[in-house]
């Protein structure tokens, strides 16, 4: 369970080219996938509740308050 409490990693969308699940200006929750981000893709959380990979230029990392984090989790 130490790994639940652990700040979780969000990305703002900046594009969309292609993905019906993606939305430009909005924050997605990201999962950490190494064998995908040597490939230059990102894990995310899309509108439809699933994880899937993206190119990692359609997103910014961002970092969140604890608050925000929590109220996206619960969100999600």
């Amino acid at each position: 369970m130490a790994k639940e409490s652990k700040e979780q990693s969000f990305a703002l969308c900046i594009e969309n080219k292609e993905c019906e699940d993606l939305e430009k200006r909005k924050i997605y929750r990201v999962l950490p996938d190494d064998e995908a981000a040597k490939e230059g893709y990102m894990r995310i959380i899309d509108e439809s509740g699933e994880d899937y990979l993206y190119p990692e230029s359609y997103f910014v990392l961002v970092e969140l308050p604890r608050e925000a984090q929590e109220a996206l989790q619960v969100a999600s």
